[in-house]
């Protein structure tokens, strides 16, 4: 089943929401990084939360970062989007290996341990907007809500779900955003509480063959609502053979001078597709020159 991502809002403007299926780029992300299941699940809602985010971008240059540093085995997690819905990213450590939770669900929290979620949206203006949270509980979804909260001053609710198979693929991921505008009223918040109440998780709803437009439906039973846009999103690495090469001149010229001296040439692997590119000789030369 297609990935897709829709986003919409209710009729009267109170609320606007965010709901994604992303099976197919959470398990293209496991298979280039060869994660574990801790580690796809961590990895996998990142992804799923910064290709929903990405949509809320206006111009197609511009990119939201999310990043996860903790004192966790897993260390840290990389995750950028764009406004198509386009993800890529990177863990610092792919192998991490946990007990699961007494309620048999993959332990994110302690892989990812006590740190800070960062959020970086480059609109291409001097200088990125930056925010910058504690981690509440470090399962992402939780940290998200409080981040809306507390850097954005919007409320919301944020949903994410992996859910890994026994080859250790990832059998469904998916997720949902959904913000309270300024005309909210109170019985809406009630509104919204009481069915939150009564929906499964987000893995199973997708395990059960829901679609995002079916898991709004449940979220916000009662209300109407309208879908204003839909996306496809996937795992897309932008690297190549250039852009390697710049990232090479932030080696410097006597780092540049001691590889021709003592190898030649050299290897650089692009962090977020694993991609290997060779450098030459010639090619080293010609950045030295420039």
């Amino acid at each position: 089943m297609k990935d897709i991502i829709i986003r919409g809002n209710e009729n009267n403007g109170k609320i606007r929401f965010f709901a994604a299926l992303t099976t197919e780029l959470v398990n293209e992300a496991h298979n280039l990084h060869m994660t574990t299941p801790v580690v796809s699940a961590a990895f996998g809602r990142m992804l799923t939360a910064v290709s929903m985010m990405g949509t809320m971008l206006k111009g197609e240059d511009e990119t939201i970062s999310l990043q996860v540093r903790g004192d966790g085995p897993l260390e840290g997690i990389v995750a950028v989007g764009d406004c198509k819905g386009q993800v890529r990213g990177y863990v610092l450590n792919n192998s991490v290996d946990l007990p699961l939770k007494p309620d048999g669900k993959l332990d994110v929290g302690s892989a990812i341990g006590e740190g800070y979620l960062t959020v970086v949206r480059d609109l291409k203006l001097r200088e990125p907007y930056v925010g910058r949270v504690k981690l509440q509980t470090g399962e992402i979804a939780d940290d998200l809500t409080y981040y809306f909260a507390s850097s954005e001053q919007v409320p919301s609710v944020v949903a994410l779900g992996v859910l890994v198979d026994r080859d250790l693929s990832v059998r469904a991921a998916g997720g949902f955003i959904l913000q309270l505008m300024p005309e909210a009223e109170e019985t809406d918040i009630v509104k919204i509480e009481e069915n939150l109440k009564d929906i499964p998780s987000v893995t199973k709803m997708l395990d059960q063959g829901l679609m995002p437009e079916d898991i709004m439906k449940k979220v916000l039973n009662g209300f109407d609502f309208k879908i204003t846009e839909t996306v496809h999103p996937a795992y897309k690495c932008n690297c190549s053979e250039d852009t390697i090469k710049r990232a090479l001149i932030s080696a410097g010229r006597e780092e540049l001078e001691d590889i021709l001296a003592k190898e030649g040439s050299t290897e650089m692997t692009c962090f977020y597709c694993n991609k290997t590119y060779k450098i030459s000789e010639k090619d080293i030369r010609e950045i030295l020159g420039k």
